[in-house]
């Protein structure tokens, strides 16, 4: 059996992950941005809110893939919605930790295609403040984080490496798509 694939989009805040993926779904209409369950409050578009005592529930039951805490919320991977979002064609997952995307690849049985969006830390200082996000200081530290992740990690294996200020939008999605084409092509002859 063919696995079912899905896309992993990892960079730091304001590297396109929304607007690539947004590319990807107007591609093709397969492709669905995995909604993360949050436990915390602010903004809930994108986002399955729940509250800590569903997060126990999942916990105790195994259903968490990856979990994290930035911006005073917990931003969670869980099975349920993972198989959901598989059900519903191919979903992308966003995140900021390479620690989670060895999570996902491990924890949840796909063909994950592990995609490094990348703008410079000027970049992601502009872009927050042209689209008005109240917390650029917190998403300029998680920038500098996630550059220390990627200092701290330098064997990860990206699929496809893209630099969003040099790459549109469009093009980025229609290179994560390629990159998925020619994988299933790969899976089906070997």
């Amino acid at each position: 059996m063919i696995p079912q694939q899905g896309v992993i989009l990892y960079g730091p805040p304001a590297a396109g992950k929304d607007t690539v993926t947004a590319a990807l779904t107007k591609l093709d209409g397969r492709y669905g941005q995995f909604a993360r369950l949050k436990i915390g409050s602010g903004k809930n578009a994108g986002y399955r809110m729940g509250t800590s005592e569903h997060l126990r529930n999942l916990e105790a039951v195994g259903d968490v893939v990856y979990a994290n805490s930035r911006y005073g919320n917990t931003y969670v991977i869980d099975r349920p919605g993972v198989d959901a979002a598989f059900a519903a064609g191919v979903p992308v997952v966003h995140l900021g930790q390479i620690d989670g995307i060895r999570a996902v690849v491990d924890g949840y049985l796909a063909d994950w295609a592990v995609v490094l969006l990348w703008c410079p830390r000027e970049v992601t200082e502009q872009r927050s403040g042209a689209r008005g996000d109240s917390d650029t200081v917190a998403r300029l530290a998680a920038w500098e984080a996630t550059r220390k992740d990627l200092d701290a990690h330098p064997d990860t294996g990206w699929d496809l490496a893209v630099d969003t200020t040099v790459t549109s939008p469009a093009e980025s999605a229609r290179l994560i798509d390629q990159l998925l084409v020619q994988r299933a092509g790969m899976r089906r002859h070997d």
